[in-house]
């Protein structure tokens, strides 16, 4: 998995680029088709946002969000990320089974 972090108008620190990384790397634990993952943590006026895209075979999946702090952004766009891998990775599950029943009952 290739990871790109992108800190917008801010210089990101060493610490948050590797807790960054960190949290990022987690989620291979769900699914070990991630092609690619952008980061762009960014400040927007009062609240400090994390952006996560990952892109997965024939998909992209997209996450942001935005908190007081953030480490809790990170946190908050990760856990979110773990979800919509989850659902995916079902879907690509409940596909492949449907494909197999197709083949059996010809």
């Amino acid at each position: 998995m290739r990871l790109n972090i992108t800190a917008r108008h801010f210089n990101a620190s060493d610490r948050l680029k590797e807790y960054t990384e960190k949290e990022v790397r987690r989620l291979k634990r769900y699914y070990d088709g991630i092609l690619n993952c952008d980061v762009i943590l960014d400040y927007e006026k009062q609240a400090q946002v994390a952006e996560i895209v990952l892109h997965v075979y024939g998909s992209k999946l997209t996450v942001r969000e935005k908190s007081e702090d953030m480490y809790k952004s990170i946190n908050l766009a990760v856990d979110k990320l773990e979800r919509q891998l989850k659902k995916y990775k079902g879907k690509l599950r409940e596909f492949e089974a449907v494909k197999a029943r197709d083949v059996l009952a010809e």
